[in-house]
């Protein structure tokens, strides 16, 4: 059922929180783009000015190393900038009260944990871009680091124990999606009785198949998103409003 005005979707969208035991919120870009971040897909996104970097291309090229890096370091100050928006901060009061047990997310900002949630409880399917991490042994690297080895060298970094490349722990396209995060996620879906899609397009796989997944294993399932879905048709609850203003009402005091 698409909900005719934002007033009517808020109040059915109440009633099925409050009737829910565990609630699984899934996020997309739409729910970070009110704090500053742009999105990928839209028009004037990130991926309409320039053409994503495979994985493979990543590995093999220096010059796409030093690409990606400069894309990541030019965008920083977007992300150092940026705050929990009115959407995280009410998936976050209901995981406070115990409604929500853990957030699915294919957003790499970091803003559902600066927003209350505990790290293990972020399940991050596409990564994170707050930090970085070496392709070869996995060791850890704040970005402050890299930025100095950027801006002293003039290329990406290389990891200082194996040499290998070092990347944003971020999933690029053509990189396996992480295995314990897929296994938490799955699990998260087949085990509640509301499933929230929130500001995600639903059309990266395997990602998108999560709200399929909690919909066959018996769960209400809500779509919170500006523009259509090719899941709203499965849905119960399809809200096209603006995410601030639909979520707004559950931040809590």
């Amino acid at each position: 059922m698409i909900a005719m005005d934002l007033r009517t979707g808020v109040e059915q969208l109440g009633d099925m929180i409050a009737a829910a035991a565990t609630i699984v919120p899934f996020t997309g870009a739409g729910i970070s783009t009110e704090c500053g971040i742009p999105d990928f897909r839209s028009p004037g996104g990130l991926w309409t000015r320039n053409r994503p970097i495979p994985y493979d291309e990543f590995v093999a090229s220096q010059d796409a190393r030093d690409e990606s890096w400069r894309r990541r370091l030019a965008m920083e100050p977007v992300f150092a900038a940026a705050k929990p928006g009115r959407g995280h901060r009410a998936l976050a009061a209901l995981y406070k009260v115990g409604k929500i047990p853990a957030v699915i997310t294919q957003n790499i900002d970091n803003l559902h944990q600066d927003s209350g949630f505990a790290a293990d409880h972020v399940v991050e399917l596409h990564g994170n871009t707050t930090y970085a991490r070496c392709i070869g042994c996995d060791r850890s690297y704040d970005l402050v680091w890299a930025k100095k080895q950027f801006d002293e060298s003039g290329v990406a970094p290389s990891c200082l124990e194996c040499d290998q490349p070092v990347k944003t722990a971020t999933i690029s396209f053509g990189q396996s999606m992480p295995e314990g995060a897929m296994r938490q996620a799955t699990e998260l879906a087949q085990h509640c009785d509301l499933f929230l899609a929130i500001g995600s397009s639903l059309v990266v796989w395997p990602a998108a198949g999560f709200p399929v997944m909690a919909r066959n294993c018996g769960a209400k399932l809500v779509i919170i998103n500006n523009e259509p879905t090719e899941q709203d048709d499965i849905a119960d609850l399809v809200i096209r409003h603006d995410i601030g203003e639909t979520l707004g009402p559950f931040v809590g005091n």
